[in-house]
Order: C-alpha cells, then sequence, then structure tokens
C-alpha cells in the first residue's frame, strides 16, 4: 500500500475500460472504494477483485445522469469509510456516430446528461465532502476529441467532453483555496469497451492506431496510471489542467 493509503474515492464507470483499471490500480495503492456503474453484475465483480487481492470497495449501481445516485455514492463513502478524498468522475458515453442533422434531440440530450451533466451533479455531492477534509482532488474523465482534433460524427461526445474541460478550470479557481484540485484527463484511443463501439473491426484498430504517435492503441491500465498522477502527492501543484494521454495523436502528422 502506498500512493492512497487511508484515501476514499468515488470511481464512476468503474465496471469495465479505464474505471475498472482505476478501481484494481487505487485498491492496489490502498484508497478505500465506493465504485458506480451501470451493470450491477460487472461492478460486483470488480468488487470481488479488489477483496480477493485484500483491498476495500463497496459498489452501487446506477445512472450518473441520476442526481440522486450521487448524493448517495457520497453518502455512502461518509458512512461507510468517514469522508471523501478522491473522485474520479469517469463514466461516459460516444452515443450515436454520424452527422449532426441526423442526431435527433433525445439523443443528443442523452450524451450530454451522461458525460457532461453528470459531472455537475458529481461535483455538487462531491466539493461539500472533499471540503469537510480539508481537501482532494477531483478529476473528470473527457477526451482529446473536440479539444486537439475533430472527428467526424462525434459531435455530441465532443462537445460534452470539451465541457468538462471547462468545468475543471472553474471548479479549480473556484476550490483551490480550499486545498481542492480539480483536473480533466483526456485519453486518447484506448482499448475498452466504449472504444470498440467506434473502432470495431482489425482494420478501424489499425487504422486508429496508425494516427498515434506511438503508432498502437493505450490499455486502460495505461490510463488509470496517469490518473493515479493525478491524485497523487506527486502532482501537489498542478490544478486546472487539461492534461493529454493520448499517445501523440494530437500532434501526429505522420
Amino acid at each position: 500500500m502506498t500512493g492512497l493509503s487511508n484515501r476514499v474515492a468515488i470511481i464512476t464507470g468503474a465496471s469495465s475500460g479505464i474505471g475498472r483499471a482505476a478501481a484494481l490500480l487505487f485498491a492496489q495503492e490502498g484508497a478505500a472504494l465506493v465504485l458506480s456503474g451501470r451493470n450491477a453484475e460487472r461492478l460486483a465483480e470488480v468488487v470481488g477483485a479488489i477483496r480477493s487481492a485484500g483491498g476495500t470497495a463497496v459498489a452501487l449501481s446506477g445512472d450518473v445522469a441520476d442526481a440522486a445516485h450521487h448524493q448517495h455514492l457520497v453518502e455512502t463513502a461518509i458512512a461507510e469509510f468517514g469522508g471523501l478524498d478522491i473522485a474520479f468522475n469517469n463514466a461516459g458515453t460516444t452515443g450515436p456516430v454520424g452527422p449532426l442533422p441526423a442526431l435527433d434531440l433525445a439523443a443528443w440530450n442523452a450524451v450530454v446528461a451522461t458525460n457532461l451533466t453528470s459531472a455537475y451533479l458529481a461535483a455538487k455531492y462531491q466539493l461539500p465532502a472533499l471540503q469537510a477534509r480539508g481537501g482532494g482532488s477531483l478529476v473528470f474523465t473527457s477526451t482529446f476529441v473536440g479539444y486537439t482534433a475533430g472527428f467526424p460524427g462525434l459531435a455530441a461526445y465532443a462537445a460534452s467532453k470539451s465541457g468538462l474541460i471547462g468545468l475543471a478550470q472553474v471548479l479549480a479557481s473556484e476550490y483551490g483555496r480550499n486545498g481542492i484540485r480539480v483536473n480533466a484527463l483526456l485519453p486518447g484511443a484506448t482499448d475498452t469497451p466504449m472504444g470498440r463501439q467506434i473502432s470495431d473491426t482489425p482494420e478501424a484498430l489499425d487504422f486508429v492506431a496508425g494516427l498515434n504517435a506511438l503508432k498502437r492503441i493505450a490499455a486502460p491500465e495505461e490510463i488509470a496510471e496517469a490518473a493515479l498522477y493525478l491524485y497523487s502527492p506527486s502532482s501537489s501543484f498542478v490544478t486546472g489542467t487539461a492534461m493529454l494521454v493520448d499517445g501523440g495523436v494530437s500532434i501526429n502528422r505522420v
């Protein structure tokens, strides 16, 4: 147990992909975890893996677009572990892929609710709990899409995820004096179930890998390690950032 010993963390989107990798890593680093995800069965599997390895975690399945779910997550962190130190608001969705005129309002609203409104709801309940502990660290999972590059067909995804960067910057400036750091994590192409919704063939995966300077796709564990940095003492003077972990896609031209 090292960097996160005696820390209490909430992780959303923890049943698969980056969230699952972060849950396993943070538990290994000593954090007590409250995990959120829509799939109760997969979430229970993550909790079981953590406990089998000697870690501490509880699970609450639910929808991150629901305010009551975020309130319950924070209340559980306080009731089970005494407070909240870390919040990794990682849950998200790509939504339908296609040209904007073909995207109906209900689909747009659903993507914004999951990716952006959920972050507002999370922070609304998490910030007072972090303040009560004398400070802490909050991270939103954004993306390079809509920040350093525009990908056709992903208007709702790009717009909602870009909003997280502005939200992180404002909250960082508002709560820095309270010892709370707020950052946005911007992964590139990562081998997750959500990523495979867009790149679902070997040819598509090869194409995406070729866009990156490193010429490969990230493992979820690599993004989890970057998230860990934003919660560790090593990043004690880092706040308000949009931290790219994108394999160089933002700068690659060859």
